[in-house]
Formats: structure tokens, sequence, C-alpha cells
């Protein structure tokens, strides 16, 4: 009995051991993606002077799941030119009806530059002046408080589509472009495969807003993909190429206060669209979005932020 009992014992401590091992291994590796996160995340911020918005009584508390929005820009930049936001797509987050809307605003839309006095193409105020005037510019637009930025630059996103391993789209218009050709149907797309396929917008009888439709595919993808655990195989790469090709003003711990409190949002992705009418002022090209349409849209932001 005593020489059972030994081996039972000696059993269990093997098995305590492993399991030591284990939860050890784990907590290695749990804290190493968070330290990469961490560090990803510090690499991106990029403060700016307007903190708050001016349609703001009181600044956004993620901890009491306040609904707030996101301004994404993707900018083409180029050596020695800050470049244009040829992407503009507000996000409107609301934990309460667990949804986010995702506005898609054409980059030749007419409206007045807040702090240059002038109305131009929106995608302009960027390149007048840098993240506070397209900020600035897309609040007075649609008339609600934009709260935080996220500028995109375009030509490094295909690192972030290859580091979670390609997205999955569904493409709806048989086309060529920059020597690939993309079937109809469901694709899968590596990172330079997804840059030219949402650059495309000569082929498409939409123009522009096909080109929008399929950037919000590759968006919605990535996002899928990066907050999947599947993707966490291949974190470091992931973080690496989001700290590089990403700018913010939200901070690690205002990132960590999302993911906790309005996850479920996130999986339930509505997208808009603006209708605008092609008119030329002046020999250029202008998208003019008619007062219904603004109004319409505006409407349907405020109630999605629970201003009215």
């Amino acid at each position: 009995m005593k020489s059972h009992k030994r081996k039972g014992s000696k059993w269990l401590k093997v098995t305590g051991i492993i399991l030591l091992l284990l939860f050890i291994t784990v907590g290695v590796y749990a804290y190493t993606v968070y330290s990469s996160l961490k560090n990803a995340v510090v690499t991106m911020h990029q403060p700016i002077e307007r903190e708050v918005s001016v349609k703001r009584e009181t600044p956004v508390v993620f901890k009491e799941k306040d609904p707030f929005s996101v301004l994404m820009l993707g900018v083409d930049e180029r050596e020695g030119d800050k470049g244009r936001s040829d992407t503009i797509i507000v996000l409107t987050v609301n934990p309460n009806n667990n949804s986010v809307k995702m506005l898609s605003i054409p980059r030749d839309t007419r409206t007045e530059i807040i702090g240059k006095g002038t109305e131009d193409k929106i995608n302009h105020a960027y390149a007048f002046g840098g993240v506070p005037m397209a900020m600035d510019t897309v609040e007075h637009f649609l008339d609600i408080p934009i709260d935080y930025f996220m500028q995109i630059n375009m030509e490094g996103f295909k690192d972030i589509v290859d580091a979670v391993g390609g997205v999955k789209v569904q493409n709806d218009l048989d086309f060529s472009q920059d020597h690939f050709h993309f079937a109809k149907g469901e694709i899968t797309l590596n990172g330079e495969q997804a840059l030219s396929f949402s650059r495309m917008r000569y082929e498409d009888p939409r123009g522009d807003f096909g080109r929008q439709s399929r950037q919000r595919q590759i968006i919605k993808a990535v996002i899928d993909k990066g907050v999947s655990l599947s993707s966490l195989t291949n974190f470091s790469d992931f973080f690496t190429a989001i700290g590089k090709n990403i700018k913010t003003n939200l901070t690690f711990e205002q990132m960590t206060d999302i993911q906790k409190n309005y996850r479920d949002a996130g999986k339930n992705i509505q997208q808009m669209e603006i209708n605008e009418t092609g008119t030329m002022i002046n020999k250029i090209y202008y998208g003019v979005v008619a007062a219904e349409e603004k109004q319409r849209i505006q409407t349907e932001l405020k109630k999605q932020l629970e201003l009215q």
C-alpha cells in the first residue's frame, strides 16, 4: 500500500509541475502579447491640441459607456508631402445598442473647410491643416462631435493585412488593377492585393462609392481578424505593423477601457453612405450633398451618439 501511495504521490507531483509550467508559459505568453500591444500603442499615440470636441460639454468617459466617434483618415504619404486624406470614414460607437455605424465620406465632397474660410473638397482639409483641421471640418459637416482620430498610412496598410495572414472579401465587380485580376465572389487578398483592390476607382461605374465600399470591406476584415485569437500567433508582426502605420490620440488606457466596455458593439458594424450629385464648379469636379440628405445623415449619427 505504501508503494502504491508513493507512486500516486509521485504522479500527482509530476502533474502539478506540468500544470505549473503550463500556467507560467501561458502567463509569459499573455504578458508578451500585452507588452507588445502596449509598446505599439505608445508608438501610435499622437496627442493633438484639440483634445475635446467643441460640440461636447464634457469629455467622453469610457468606463461609463458613453457613445463616442472616431475619424479614420487613410492617407497616402509621399516624401516631402504630408499627402491627402483620400479615405475618410467616421465611426460612431454605441455600447447601449451594441452597434457601430461606419460612414464613408467621398473625398470630393464639397464643404466649408473650417479654419480656411473657403469651400473646397473635404479631403483638402488634411492637406491644409493636418488632423486638427480635418477633424474640425468633418465635425462641422456632420454637426456631431468628432472625439478621436485614427490616421492610417495606406502605403503601409499592406503590412497590416499581411500581418493578419491576409483577408477575405466579397467582390461584386470583376476587374483588373496594378497587374492583379479580381474575380467576382469571395476572394482572399494579401497586403499588396488588398491595397490595389481598395484603390481602384475609374473602372467602377459607381466611382468613389465603389472604392469606399471596397475600403470598408478591407478595414472591417482586418478588424475582425485583428481581434480574433487566431491572429495572435503572429502578434509581433501585427503590432509592429500597426505601430509603424497608424497614429491616434487614443491612449493605451483608453483602448483598454474600450476593449472592456465596447467589445460587443464591434461585432455589429452597420455601413452608411452619403448620396451626392457630381457637379462641375469653375471646371473642378465636386460631390454636392443636398440639404435633405445632409440632414438625414446628421440625424442618424446624432441618434447613434445619443445626442437627441
